[in-house]
C-alpha cells in the first residue's frame, strides 16, 4: 500500500499566478474540486494506529473524515470534523500541517504526505457552499453561564465546545468584529474574512452570544462578570502587545509594528483606502524585520499595497526561519527578497525625521543558544546600508496587559503571561481559566485551539462536579 501511495503523487491545490496575486488581496490557493479531493483522499493508507491524529493538538479523526471524502460523503466528513474542530475552514488554511499531522503521515516517509490540511479546507468550503445548514446535536441545558473573553481561536474553541455541552456561552470581544488574530493578524489572501465570519456564524447558530466593543479589564472587570451571574470565565486575550528592537533612530516616521500594520490592513481594511477611511503607510522600498509567519504576512501585504521592493531582513539562515515553508515559498514567488544572516543596527533618516534607510551587519552562525538554534555572530567590518522608506517590525509580541494588569489575584509570570495549571488552563483565580497566546506567548492557531479544548473540558467538569 505504501508503494501505491508513493506512485500516486499528491494532488496539488490550484493557485493564482504569482505575478497576478502579488498585486491583489484574493486568496492564493483556489481550492480542490470534489474529484481532486477524492483522488487525494484515496492516498490515505487508513493506518490502524494513525500517527497523524497524535500530531493534531485537537485530535481530529483524520483517517475517519478522509475515508468519508474518498467515499464521496462530504456531509458526513464535515460532521466528523466538527466533533473535534469548530474551525475546520480556518485550520485547513493556516495550520502548520507540515510539522503536525502531515509531518507524522506514514505516506510522507517514502513520498509526499497526504494533504490533510487541503482536505480539511475542502470539507469546510464544500459544506459552506453546498451544505444543508444542519447543526450538530447539543446536550440538555445545564443553566450554567460562561463568559469567554476574546474571540480568537482559543476563545472560539471554548465557546463551541461548551455550547454543545449544554452551557450558556457569551463571547466578549474588544474589537468591533469577532475573530481575534484570525481577522486582525492574518491577511485576506491567506484567510478571507468571510471564512472567519462563517465560522463565527456557525457558533452563533448553535446559540453562542456575541458582544463586540467589550474591553474586559476596562469597561468591566472579571469580578463584575461574576456579579452579573457568570459561573465561569475563560480568558483568551492573546499576545498582541507590539515589540520593537530599541535601535537608534526608532522614532523616525516610517517605522511601525507588524501588529499595527496588519491590524490596519486586515481588520480595518486599509487596503481599500480611500473607499474605507483607514489610512496606512505606503512604502516604495519596504523592509520587514523578522522571519515568522507575521513577517511573511506583512511583507506580502506591502507588495500588494504597491511597494516596488520588499526585503525581509533576518539575522539567521533560511533553515532557522520560523515561518511555514509554504508562506516563505509564496513570498519568494511574489518577488520578495530574503536578506538572511543580516542584522539591523540603526535606522537612518533625513532632516524631516523620516526614515530613509538602515545600517545592517552581515552575520555568521556560531554555537547553539538556549533555543537550540545556532547563535548569529556579527562579521566585523561588514556594515552596509539598505535603502527603505517603510520598516515593519515583526520580531514577536508581548502579552496583552489590558485585562491582566487589572486582575491582581490572577498570577502572571515574569513576562506578563497568565500562569495556568497544565492540561486544564485553571488560573490562580477561582472560576477563571486562560489559554492561547496569553499563556504561551505567540504560537499557532491550532495550539491555541488545543488549549481551548483542554480548558473547555476542565470548565465543564467544574460546572458539573465543582472546583
Amino acid at each position: 500500500m505504501a508503494e501505491k501511495a508513493k506512485k500516486n503523487p499528491r494532488v496539488a491545490m490550484p493557485e493564482q499566478d504569482p505575478q497576478v496575486r502579488a498585486r491583489n488581496f484574493l486568496e492564493v490557493p483556489t481550492g480542490y474540486t470534489p474529484k481532486m479531493a477524492q483522488e487525494e483522499a484515496a492516498r490515505c493508507l487508513q493506518c490502524k494506529k494513525p500517527a497523524c491524529v497524535a500530531g493534531c493538538p485537537v485530535e481530529v479523526d483524520i483517517p475517519g473524515f478522509i475515508d468519508l471524502i474518498s467515499q464521496g460523503d462530504i456531509t458526513a466528513a464535515i460532521r466528523n470534523l466538527w466533533t473535534k474542530n469548530a474551525l475546520p475552514a480556518v485550520c485547513g488554511r493556516v495550520c502548520p500541517q507540515e510539522i503536525q499531522c502531515e509531518g507524522k503521515c506514514i505516506v510522507g516517509k517514502k513520498g509526499e504526505p497526504v494533504a490533510i490540511g487541503n482536505l480539511e479546507r475542502f470539507c469546510a468550503d464544500y459544506e459552506r457552499e453546498n451544505g444543508t445548514g444542519e447543526l450538530p446535536p447539543k446536550a440538555e441545558a445545564t443553566g450554567k453561564k460562561v463568559a469567554v473573553v476574546g474571540s480568537g481561536p482559543s476563545g472560539l474553541t471554548v465557546a463551541g465546545d461548551l455550547i454543545l455541552k449544554g452551557h450558556d456561552v457569551t463571547i466578549l470581544e474588544a474589537f468591533h468584529k469577532p475573530g481575534g488574530v484570525l481577522v486582525y493578524g492574518i491577511p485576506e489572501f491567506r484567510l478571507p474574512k468571510d471564512i472567519v465570519a462563517q465560522e463565527v456564524n456557525f457558533l452563533e447558530r448553535l446559540g453562542v452570544k456575541l458582544e463586540c466593543n467589550a474591553v474586559v479589564g476596562r469597561t468591566v472587570s472579571l469580578d463584575e462578570l461574576f456579579e452579573e451571574g457568570y459561573d465561569a470565565i475563560y480568558v483568551g486575550v492573546g499576545a498582541g502587545l507590539p515589540r520593537f528592537m530599541n535601535l537608534p533612530g526608532e522614532n523616525l516616521v516610517g517605522i511601525l509594528s507588524a501588529n499595527e500594520y496588519l491590524t490596519r490592513a486586515n481588520l480595518m481594511k486599509a487596503y481599500k483606502f480611500p473607499e474605507v477611511d483607514t489610512p496606512i503607510p505606503m512604502g516604495k522600498n519596504v523592509v520587514v524585520l523578522g522571519a515568522g509567519n507575521v513577517a511573511m504576512d506583512a511583507a506580502r501585504t506591502a507588495m500588494r499595497l504597491g511597494a516596488e521592493n520588499v526585503r525581509v531582513v533576518y539575522r539567521r539562515s533560511r533553515e532557522e526561519m520560523p515561518a511555514r515553508q509554504a508562506e516563505i515559498h509564496h513570498a519568494e514567488e511574489e518577488g520578495i527578497e530574503m536578506y538572511l544572516l543580516t542584522n539591523p543596527t540603526q535606522y537612518l533618516g533625513n532632516e524631516k525625521g523620516r526614515l530613509t534607510g538602515m545600517e545592517c551587519l552581515k552575520m555568521e552562525l556560531g554555537e547553539p543558544d538556549d533555543s537550540g538554534r545556532r547563535r548569529p555572530v556579527p562579521i566585523e567590518g561588514s556594515e552596509f546600508h539598505l535603502e527603505c522608506d517603510l520598516c515593519i517590525v515583526a520580531v514577536g509580541s508581548g502579552a496583552n496587559p489590558l485585562l491582566t494588569s487589572e486582575t491582581p489575584d490572577m498570577k502572571l509570570n515574569q513576562w506578563g503571561y497568565v500562569m495556568t495549571e497544565e492540561h486544564s488552563g485553571k488560573t490562580t483565580k477561582k472560576g477563571v481559566w486562560a489559554g492561547g497566546d496569553i499563556v504561551t506567548g505567540a504560537a499557532t492557531v491550532i495550539l491555541a485551539m488545543g488549549a481551548g479544548r483542554e480548558a473547555a473540558n476542565s470548565i465543564h467538569d467544574y460546572l458539573t462536579l465543582g472546583w
